[in-house]
């Protein structure tokens, strides 16, 4: 998701505060006035906070590497600087400056990216310089922009048009244009890659059509409807980690969950695709297990005669239906939604700009109405997150801190190792292994201490 303090429409702290799910779906970033905040979901369907920065500095653009220590920050007081930090060491690693407002920040293994409103800039995770910059794009003042997960299909997905729904796709790795996709005849409102990058999920400023592609074949997989009685706008689309659902939010109460029905991740789908055309050409893809409704058993009816039929009311009967659905209490200014595995089960969960997050049950097999498990605030006073001291806070490391070194100081092999360490994975959530060096250091026995005498043996137990 993108926020550009104060001028995207996706979201802002002003009346909310910022949410967004990591690249994987297994933890929740939130930023507020407060700071930035790091959620992890647990086996239980709960939210369990595991950082807070408390720096009172207000943040409206926070993301995080996957499960790593590398989180990116923008605050609303210097909307132009990118601050790039290891969280668990509370050290800013490094930070850089941009001509105008940061509307958008992107991560995977391989690049971050940074969207302002004309242009985009591509850096090395591993030492953050500068690879390529994409200057004069189309004006994109909602920064509306997404990044492959996959290193193998490094993509950069931004639009290509203000005035039509075309979708530019930029290779981050060999920094050179990839393809170009006419999605829809209205302006973009939303974009999202699956998990291997060789699926992109559209979606208009009208909000009834949504489409994904096979990139960079630029074949349309699929075309969902979702409704037919007005016209929403998107705030976010996201793939399951397994590539089979689709989640998308809006400014309704409604959430949709769409099935994709192909088999392997990154298949590309053969008789259903066809070619990438705009809304009068012939439908696309699979429909999902559709809603119980009219509308879908007269799209059965008349699928095999369908080319009798005019292009447009073909297209609308043919088009795939949600495959599940949930209901917010109420609606949200901004809402993101993942679909993730809970304990083995399959959940919705919806975070709101509100500062609320939902977790619904989803039935994997026949889909329908998602029940409303948990609800969760967050940022609630209860038990604090840990937090490092006040410099830590201000950005400075403890060992720093001892050698009386801010980070504006740091040498390129010390900002090169703190990258390398925030970019490493966090270990396994579980109990230490006393046995393990990495957890707990050998120790030696004072010299001093007398050595405690052995214990002596048991008597055997007598034979009953």
């Amino acid at each position: 998701m993108s926020l550009g303090g104060g001028h995207s429409t996706e979201g802002t702290n002003a009346g909310g505060i910022f949410v967004q799910f990591n690249q994987d779906c297994t933890s929740l970033v939130a930023g507020s006035s407060s700071g930035y905040h790091l959620f992890a979901l647990t086996p239980d369907d709960g939210i369990e906070e595991i950082y807070a920065s408390r720096s009172g500095q207000d943040t409206c653009l926070v993301d995080r590497l996957f499960s790593s220590s590398l989180v990116a920050i923008v605050t609303v007081s210097a909307p132009r600087k990118l601050i790039v930090c290891h969280y668990k060491k509370g050290t800013e690693i490094c930070n850089y400056s941009y001509s105008n407002t940061i509307l958008a920040v992107k991560l995977n293994r391989s690049r971050l990216i940074v969207c302002l409103e004309e242009s985009l800039h591509i850096h090395n995770i591993r030492d953050m310089k500068i690879l390529h910059t994409i200057r004069d794009t189309p004006p994109n003042p909602r920064g509306l922009c997404a990044l492959s997960p996959c290193v193998d299909h490094c993509y950069v997905a931004y639009p290509g048009s203000s005035a039509v729904g075309e979708v530019q796709i930029f290779d981050a790795v060999h920094l050179n244009a990839k393809c170009v996709i006419s999605a829809h005849d209205s302006p973009l409102a939303a974009l999202a890659w699956s998990m291997c990058g060789r699926r992109l999920a559209t979606a208009s400023e009208r909000g009834t059509v949504i489409r994904v592609f096979a990139v960079p074949e630029r074949t349309r997989l699929y075309e969902f409807r979702r409704g037919v009685k007005r016209c929403v706008s998107i705030a976010c689309l996201a793939f399951s980690a397994c590539g089979a659902y689709l989640a998308a939010t809006s400014n309704t109460e409604t959430v949709h969950v769409f099935r994709l029905q192909e088999g392997a991740a990154g298949a590309v789908g053969a008789g259903a695709a066809v070619g990438a055309g705009e809304e009068g050409s012939a439908g696309a893809g699979p429909a999902g297990a559709a809603e119980a409704g009219w509308i879908d058993w007269i799209s059965q009816a008349v699928s095999a005669g369908a080319g009798y039929l005019p292009a447009q009311v073909a297209d609308v009967l043919t088009q795939g239906r949600a495959f599940a659905a949930a209901r917010l209490p109420r609606p949200a200014r901004r809402a993101v939604a993942a679909v993730t595995i809970v304990a083995r089960t399959a959940r919705l969960v919806v975070a709101t700009s509100d500062g609320v997050v939902y977790v619904y049950s989803l039935d994997a097999q026949e889909g329908g109405e998602c029940a409303l498990l948990r609800t969760h605030r967050l940022l609630d006073a209860g038990t604090p997150a840990p937090i490092h001291s006040q410099e830590a806070a201000a950005g400075c490391s403890y060992a720093g801190a001892l050698r009386g070194r801010l980070p504006d100081s740091m040498t390129e092999s010390e900002r090169a190792q703190e990258l390398g360490a925030a970019l490493a994975g966090s270990p396994p959530r579980g109990a230490f292994d006393l046995r393990d060096h990495r957890h707990f250091p050998p120790m030696r026995a004072s010299p001093a201490a007398p050595a405690a005498p052995a214990p002596a043996a048991p008597a055997p137990a007598a034979d009953q």
